[in-house]
């Protein structure tokens, strides 16, 4: 084609620019606010798991024990499987989709969540150490950060409330709850719940192209 016949450039909408701008504007907000509050609970780490040590009677630990075991990623995994097989014969092609995002949320969290556990090694509250930061390390003792229970639960339920709101909002209690019961079971910091609650959430948003935008 000759020079003078080129085609002209093509620029975007103005309303989609803006629009494309307050997004970004947006994520970047959300973002510092998450990384403020990872902050802030590593601040308040210490006194946080002396209180809940000090204050927290055998009935409470033997719940949160209890909760913990429960709600941990095999039974996450075991729901997701359940609901795929039942929307499957019943031919409810969008909720196949939806619980195969949960499950890919939840699994992504899990691998994620147990490779940071086994970089960094932090030490649990009940581990009497003077290093809380240990480095690479196998351990359970010092796979503390962060709260595997707490990622992989979040990133399941989070999975659902991208898809169907009406239904996941309000089972974001579950995840909510896992994180206090390894909190009161003296197995985390708060900065541990906190971090993986927002690694969760990110699995969730990654996992979100397997969930229909529509419902």
């Amino acid at each position: 084609m000759p020079a003078n016949f080129a085609e002209p450039e093509r620029r975007l909408p103005t309303s989609y620019r803006r629009h494309t701008a307050v997004a970004s504007t947006a994520w970047i907000i959300v973002a510092a606010l998450v990384f403020a509050a990872i902050l802030l609970a590593l601040f308040a780490d210490a006194r946080c798991a002396a209180y809940i040590a000090a204050h927290t009677a055998g009935p409470w630990r033997h719940a949160a024990a209890i909760t913990s075991r429960v709600g941990d990623w095999p039974a996450h995994v075991l729901a997701g499987v359940i609901g795929v097989v039942i929307a499957w014969f019943n031919r409810r092609k969008d909720w196949v989709r939806i619980f195969l995002a949960m499950l890919i949320a939840c699994a992504l969290a899990g691998v994620a969540a147990r490779v940071i556990k086994i970089a960094t090694g932090r030490a649990r509250p009940s581990v009497k150490t003077e290093l809380a930061w240990n480095g690479p390390r196998f351990s359970a003792n010092y796979n503390a950060f962060p709260s595997g229970h707490t990622a992989s639960s979040t990133a399941f339920f989070v999975a659902l409330a991208l898809a169907r709101k009406r239904i996941g909002v309000p089972l974001l209690i579950v995840p909510f709850l896992i994180a206090a019961a390894r909190l009161l079971a003296g197995a985390h910091y708060l900065s541990d719940v906190t971090f993986a609650a927002a690694l969760g959430i990110a699995c969730a948003l990654l996992a979100r192209r397997a969930i229909p935008s529509t419902g």
